[in-house]
């Protein structure tokens, strides 16, 4: 049931903080925030990650949901096994981050971005990649760990 709760709180924050950022904020205007360290800049990315395909968001938005559907799939069997709590955390993270980029895709034609990091200026991210790295990065961890 945590699993289940932490993909609606990751969604559901997302969601409020891109619609407060469509609302208050105006396209490619920099706010810094916490002595410059982040920059909250509103950005719509209308391909897949750093706009790739752009210019074919029927294709970004297919393959977002094929992936998005095998990611589904496998959470779903995976909820009821034992023992197996990070990886089950890990993919909560990707289901939430990943439905509510699928949601903008769908709903918008684009995914809100509206914060990048000083030192990474030109990449520009949301709440939801950043629960998407997160769990892609402990099944890495994890896959790596199970390996040897």
């Amino acid at each position: 049931m945590i699993y289940l709760i932490l993909v609606v709180v990751i969604f559901l924050a997302d969601y409020f903080i891109k619609d407060y950022i469509e609302k208050n904020k105006k396209l490619g205007a920099d706010e810094e925030i916490l002595n410059g360290k982040i920059i909250v800049t509103k950005y719509y990315n209308k391909g897949a990650f750093l706009n790739f395909l752009e210019d074919r968001k029927e294709t970004v938005v297919t393959i977002s949901g094929i992936l998005f559907g095998m990611v589904l799939i496998f959470f779903v069997i995976l909820l009821p096994q034992r023992r197996k709590e990070v990886l089950k955390f890990a993919i909560s993270c990707i289901v939430g981050g990943a439905a509510n980029n699928l949601y903008d895709r769908i709903k918008r034609g684009y995914v809100v971005d509206y914060f990048s990091f000083s030192f990474l200026k030109k990449v520009i991210f949301n709440i939801s990649d950043l629960f998407i790295f997160l769990g892609c990065f402990l099944v890495l961890i994890i896959s790596i760990c199970k390996g040897n």
